[in-house]
């Protein structure tokens, strides 16, 4: 069965088409990404997929047979926004009670339910401090606590991991990855190919309000990433991109810099790597460090964009 069934999708703002005929089957009890670069049309779609808004073409199904604004679909799945919502001026426990009423619980039951989530995001010795008190990534762990009061087995999460350092993020992927052994589907819209890469089952880039590709992160770097990436750290990489990749044309057509890295495609880097070291060396770069590594999903829609995710 699917948990979600997208039925040429078409969204606009302003006679502005954010949405572009989007077309997706997601299967259940899997972690499913929507990858790509902010204003790609991620959070659009998710928030139609929650029924918060609705398409100017198109239907989304939950379930394979439910409307995402039947009392069926509420019940059956939850939307973790990027923007926490949350009340300041109240502590984490309350913000949760206060969500809970508003599914029914009564106040024993809202606070066993509360208890629980907390808990379960590392939060419960800061159950009666202010939210406004609160870092960025525990307001982000009080976020996804609220969105499972409900129990969903279809869970929305839109960047959740977006700002929070590196110790908070793994918890939430640990969590992630949990909720998937229960059998949950999660949807995640992201920005960050590693994230997509570890997490999910099966990825659909977007770029422009459209879905490029889709298919699980093994198969998308097989089909359309390069059989290598030479990456080359320099002491004072050259701001002119373009320069660089006239210099490198004969041996890749994919160059770009992150930060003190050069980093260049290339299906064949037993032969070309001695060149592309001796033309570097010969433009004036100061190599100081050289790796060759597997595509990612970044390199993927880098090669087919032209641009990066970030």
């Amino acid at each position: 069965m699917y948990a979600i069934i997208i039925n040429d999708v078409v969204k606009k703002f302003n006679n502005r088409i954010v949405l572009s005929n989007i077309n997706l089957k997601i299967e259940k009890g899997i972690v499913y990404s929507f990858l790509g670069p902010n204003g790609a049309g991620k959070t659009t779609l998710l928030s139609i997929i929650a029924g918060l808004l609705k398409p100017d073409h198109g239907k989304v199904l939950i379930n394979e047979t439910l409307e995402p604004y039947s009392i069926e679909a509420k019940k059956a799945l939850s939307y973790c926004p990027q923007e926490p919502a949350l009340y300041d001026k109240m502590t984490g426990l309350e913000n949760i009670m206060f969500y809970a009423r508003l599914y029914g619980l009564n106040d024993r039951e809202a606070y066993r339910r509360a208890k629980e989530l907390l808990e379960l995001v590392g939060l419960w010795n800061e159950a009666n401090k202010l939210v406004g008190r609160y870092s960025g990534g525990m307001k982000k762990r009080l976020n996804i606590a609220i969105s499972l009061i409900n129990d969903p087995e279809i869970l929305l999460l839109d960047e959740p991991t977006t700002g929070l350092d590196p110790i908070v993020r793994r918890t939430i992927w640990g969590l992630i990855e949990k909720w998937k052994t229960e059998g949950k589907t999660i949807v995640l819209a992201t920005h960050y190919m590693e994230e997509a890469d570890n997490l999910s089952n099966k990825v659909a880039i977007i770029n422009e309000g459209k879905v490029i590709v889709e298919g699980t992160p093994k198969e998308l770097k097989e089909k359309y990433g390069p059989k290598s990436i030479v990456s080359i750290e320099v002491e004072k990489p050259s701001p002119d991109q373009e320069k660089l990749r006239d210099a490198l044309k004969d041996f890749s057509t994919i160059v770009y810099i992150s930060n003190n890295t050069i980093n260049i495609h290339t299906n064949d880097p037993d032969k070309y790597v001695p060149s592309i070291v001796n033309k570097l060396y010969s433009i004036g770069y100061n190599l100081l460090s050289l790796k060759i590594s597997k595509p990612t999903l970044e390199d993927v829609f880098i090669r087919l964009t032209g641009r990066r995710l970030e």
